[in-house]
């Protein structure tokens, strides 16, 4: 069975695409199993944390306008809250802002969700393949996972797994995303091509 067709979510040049499009197509032949690439902005809009900060920045607003201009009418200070309420929660919906608000650890959990919630589709989109391999990464959590069945990432050398997430991570912190991606499909395609050749492989 030929290799899955690469699909990226991010904003890739159509020249980046065409290059990861080509290192799909260059293992596609050479494996019998699936390899499917998924690249996001961010795996969850974490849409109640602006609200929730702006609630919170209001309420102190609130108290401290209180505290040192009580002669402020209270009808005033509500209307006062109620703008910066507003202002903030638009203000920190900015995705690069609203992800600063979110725990690591809630956004590599809900990271780790959609990974496997994305291999799982695919396995059930086609489930007479029963080897595959899914890269995922998601930009804006900064996570990277492989997630492969359990015969091919028994079969995987010890640490080759968190090797291509670590060369991976080091590209990426230089700014080459593509370059990360494309390095990382081409070592997970040596694997697969090692332990799972296509069929008609001489």
């Amino acid at each position: 069975m030929k290799t899955k067709s690469e699909k990226v979510k991010s904003p890739f040049t159509p020249a980046e695409h065409n290059r990861i499009d080509a290192a799909m197509a260059a293992i596609e032949h050479d494996t019998s199993a699936d390899l499917c690439v998924v690249v996001t902005r961010a795996s969850d809009r974490y849409a109640l944390y602006p609200v929730v900060w702006a609630a919170i920045g209001a309420i102190v607003l609130g108290a401290l306008i209180s505290l040192l201009r009580p002669e402020i009418a209270s009808r005033t200070v509500i209307e006062i809250q109620l703008w910066f309420l507003i202002a903030m929660t638009l203000l920190l919906d900015w995705l690069p802002l609203r992800l600063r608000l979110v725990p690591k650890r809630v956004k590599h959990a809900h990271a780790w969700q959609l990974a496997h919630r994305e291999f799982n589709a695919h396995a059930m989109a086609n489930p007479e393949q029963q080897h595959r391999i899914l890269l995922f990464v998601s930009l804006g959590e900064r996570y990277v996972e492989i997630v492969a069945d359990h015969e091919t990432h028994a079969l995987a050398p010890a640490g080759a797994w968190n090797k291509i997430v670590d060369e991976f991570l080091i590209t990426v912190k230089s700014g080459r995303v593509a370059d990360g991606v494309l390095d990382a499909v081409a070592a997970c395609g040596s694997i697969l091509k090692t332990h799972h050749p296509a069929l008609n492989a001489s």
